[in-house]
């Protein structure tokens, strides 16, 4: 169905090729996954199959790429739709219409369908991935999760042949994610589609594919094979395959259900051993990982004459780069609000708080304090109203009831230059806070802006994520490096509370083992970290609370251990695969034995 046929992909001026000697077959009715590290070229390899590659993006591309039969260097995207369906990292540049129905119908619109066909293919698709309840919600009113949903949708209903999909559940709750890995599923078994996937989350993904494509770094040859297979050797693999390794199991369980079976023997060897206890917030009575990348003290912010550090207008408001916070034009709405109030002993609380959107109670009754050096997880279901309560947090969001104070500040009645000292967020869609032209530009700006050593973002990147460029624009960087870019121009203003929302989207396994280390570091400092977060191995490793939310309402909060091995939903594989002892990462396995 798919056919690369010695492929290889320039960009611009680029010294070398992105992709390069890709030789590979795709049968019809196959799922296919694409694994590397973050950069390698995988969104390439799939812009490649949908012609985006290079009618889009431009570059050169070298070979010739056919999907059933037709060669996508003379045909342009447009002559492919009716074939390819592609869903990308970032499901806001697809979108078309203003509500999810409209958007589900406009594909099969473009091709000409029948009016009754769209109607009852619509309907299809609302009941296939839970969207039935939000089918007249204007698009931009939706959480990242529910965006993803209705992207995969939308290339659903017109019935392509071939799905190309980049990152289709970095967005989703662990449920959302299992429907949908669901519909996948039954359209290559049951319709003979071709499915063509790059994920990260291999621990949600591996154990569904027919094959495993690995990129093992920029420009090098693909490794094509079995799953089990491919994930022995891969750099880039799910704790289910590292406690594989770890135990010497072969072959390596690519699933819970598979690893729990020969799990027998490690339970024994556990028997009476224990995990070690998590480190007390701030680093005090327990184990921390140290601080890497040469963090500073806590840099002042820099005198700019009154007013903000190089800020941003967006929809006529000031967008702070290092808060991600709205806030008022200088000289606007002055007075008691801005105040600073008296600070005292939890750098945030959250009492009684409710926000509505129009008809929507985003949040009702939220009660949260964040201590200094405590890392909380915030989890829940798609929609649940996470990012709303991290919004709130950072001023972005006016309450409609309770109170929020941050710092021992109001923060939607604080002035950027003044919320910059408590708070930061590194927003969902990291591009928000990348203007400058080039990765040095952006650093240079975030030290002057930090008032920080020149130098210190620089490191922080290269820490976070290695081998990107200073001479690089932001847009051509991948999810991943967009994202430890945005991290790191964060960081180096070192707030005393850092708001992460879904830090690890489009980051590898070894890139968030190193923001692990990073985000340890702070905490063991003092700074407090909240994060808003679908990815239950990271709260399992980095966490000390967990908070569920479901449908704007707290409903469990308390110690990681305790909250996430009760979960079906958000228990991590090692609690899974060991239940009922209560080991949560493979790290804590290693060290007991």
């Amino acid at each position: 169905m798919i056919r690369f046929e010695n492929v290889s992909v320039t960009y611009g001026d680029a010294a070398a090729p992105t992709i390069s000697g890709i030789d590979l077959t795709v049968p019809e009715g196959e799922l296919v996954l694409l694994v590397g590290p973050s950069g390698v070229g995988k969104s390439t390899l799939l812009g490649a199959v949908s012609g985006l590659v290079p009618h889009f993006t431009g570059g050169t591309l070298r070979g010739r790429v056919t999907v059933d039969g037709r060669d996508t260097r003379t045909h342009k995207p447009r002559e492919l739709a009716d074939l390819v369906g592609t869903v990308g990292q970032d499901p806001l540049a697809h979108f078309v219409t203003d509500t999810v129905e409209d958007e589900l119908a406009y594909g099969m619109e473009s091709l000409g369908l029948a009016p009754d066909v769209m109607r009852r293919r619509v309907e299809e698709t609302l009941d296939l991935l839970g969207l039935a309840d939000l089918r007249e919600r204007p698009i931009a009113t939706l959480s990242g999760g529910q965006q993803q949903r209705v992207a995969i949708g939308s290339v659903l209903t017109p019935h392509p042949k071939v799905l190309v999909l980049d990152e289709p559940t970095s967005a989703l709750d662990p449920a959302a994610a299992e429907e949908v890995l669901a519909v996948l599923q039954r359209l290559v078994h049951d319709l003979g589609t071709t499915v063509l996937m790059a994920e990260h989350r291999l621990e949600r993904v591996v154990q569904y594919a027919d094959r495993v494509v690995l990129l093992p770094g920029p420009g090098l040859a693909p490794v094509v094979g079995d799953p089990a297979e491919i994930m022995g050797v891969s750099p880039v693999h799910p704790p289910v395959v590292a406690l594989g390794r770890l135990a010497g199991w072969s072959p390596l369980p690519l699933s819970v259900r598979d690893a729990r079976r020969r799990a027998g023997g490690l339970r024994e060897r556990l028997k009476g051993l224990s995990p070690a206890p998590p480190p007390t917030p701030g680093g005090v009575g327990g184990s921390s990982l140290p601080v890497t990348g040469g963090f500073a003290p806590a840099p002042p912010v820099p005198d700019t004459g009154g007013m903000p550090p190089r800020p941003r207008t967006l929809f006529g408001r000031v967008l702070n780069r290092r808060t991600g916070s709205h806030g008022r034009s200088p000289g606007e709405g002055k007075g008691r609000g801005g105040d600073k109030l008296p600070v005292t002993d939890p750098l945030a609380t959250v009492t009684r708080l409710g926000i509505r959107r129009a008809r929507i109670e985003a949040l009702r009754h939220v009660d949260l304090t964040v201590a200094p050096g405590e890392t909380v997880a915030l989890m829940g279901r798609n929609g649940a109203g996470k990012s709303t309560l991290l919004s709130a947090l950072v001023g972005m969001i006016e309450p409609t009831s309770g109170s929020v104070l941050v710092g021992g500040r109001i923060p939607h009645r604080t002035e950027p230059r003044e919320l910059i000292r408590e708070v930061g967020l590194v927003p969902q869609e990291p591009r928000d806070l990348l203007y400058a032209d080039t990765v040095g530009a952006e650093c240079d700006a975030a030290d002057a802006d930090a008032g920080a050593a020149p130098g210190s973002c620089r490191a922080l990147v290269g820490e976070l994520l290695p081998g990107i460029p200073d001479d690089i624009h932001p847009r051509d960087l991948s999810e991943g490096q967009r994202l430890a870019l945005a991290l790191a121009i964060v960081l180096t203003g070192r707030p005393p509370l850092l708001l992460l929302d879904e830090p690890t989207r489009g980051l590898d396994y070894a890139a968030k083992a190193r923001l692990v280390t990073v985000l340890k570091g702070l905490a063991t400092d003092g700074h407090a970290i909240v994060l808003a977060t679908h990815d239950v191995e990271l709260a399992a490793e980095l966490a000390h609370r967990v908070v569920i939310l479901a449908d704007g309402e707290v409903v469990a909060d308390g110690p990681t251990a305790q909250i996430v091995v009760s979960s079906p939903a958000f228990a991590p594989q090692v609690s899974k695969i060991l239940a009922p002892q209560e080991w949560l990462t493979v790290s804590q396995v290693r060290e007991a034995l």
